[in-house]
């Protein structure tokens, strides 16, 4: 029975594949860049911390990676990694300041962080193109080799979702998991057997603003075209909804509830 859910996922996985449809294969791969970010917000709230920034991050990677590579002839691999590092800086420089506050007040300060980034999306229209939009992003490619077929496009992303999954479940699973949900429980009993609580929030933070540098660029490159609207606080409620749907409690929830609300927006579109 424990090995049930794995062959249902795999089954899941697989289907896409089955059927072949391009429009199926698009709402795959949405399902997996939306699953690598959920599973960062599951992270955020095994340590009792809503965060309203992620939709941010994933908007500095996909920005990031998209001008790297149109302006620059930036490898694609190369600068995913790029725009994964530099969330990961933005994240380590604001982490000691945002993660020392708790509640009400770090979902307002995350949500405003998120807004200013929204907004110099927006208005900053020479680099980042404003409400229009930013056109003409490369495709995914590697080695020299684009990918322009969507079932060789959705083997990349299930990749990286798979990878984001087997990362998270590892962690909560392990002594770190249950130190991170001390956190959450009763700090001061944590900090009373010697775990540096800003420390560990500060180390979710940055694996979780890099989780969504990589899902932005992946994003960029496969939809070729970036407008603020995607990155806005629109997606952060989504990241949440998809985590109470599916449930918070394991790293099965976010993924259970990316595989059941992307479709459903899809569906709700009209």
């Amino acid at each position: 029975m424990k090995r049930l859910p794995f062959a249902l996922l795999a089954v899941a996985a697989i289907v896409p594949w089955l059927i072949g449809d391009r429009y199926v294969l698009h709402v795959s791969i949405m399902i997996a860049i939306m699953a690598m970010l959920a599973l960062g917000m599951n992270l955020m709230l095994q340590i009792g911390q809503l965060s309203m920034a992620h939709s941010a991050f994933m908007g500095i990677g996909a920005y990031t990676s998209a001008l790297l590579t149109m302006r620059l002839g930036v490898p694609m691999p190369l600068a995913l990694l790029i725009s994964a590092l530099l969330c990961a800086l933005v994240a380590a420089a604001l982490g000691p300041v945002f993660l020392r506050i708790k509640g009400v007040y770090f979902v307002l300060l995350t949500y405003a962080f998120g807004q200013i980034v929204n907004l110099a999306f927006q208005e900053w229209t020479d680099l980042f193109g404003g409400n229009g939009g930013l056109h003409g992003i490369p495709k995914m490619s590697a080695f020299g080799y684009r990918l322009t077929d969507p079932a060789l496009v959705y083997g990349v992303a299930l990749f990286f979702a798979l990878a984001s999954f087997g990362l998270v479940r590892a962690i909560l699973r392990s002594d770190i998991g249950a130190l991170l949900r001390s956190l959450e429980a009763d700090e001061p009993l944590s900090r009373s057997l010697g775990a540096d609580a800003l420390a560990w929030r500060i180390a979710v933070f940055v694996l979780t603003a890099t989780m969504a540098g990589v899902a932005g660029s992946l994003y960029a490159h496969i939809i070729g075209f970036l407008s603020p609207d995607a990155f806005g606080f629109r997606l952060s409620v989504d990241l949440v909804v998809m985590n109470v749907i599916g449930g918070a409690a394991s790293a099965w929830g976010p993924l259970l509830g990316a595989m059941l609300i992307v479709p459903l927006l899809e569906l709700l579109r009209g």
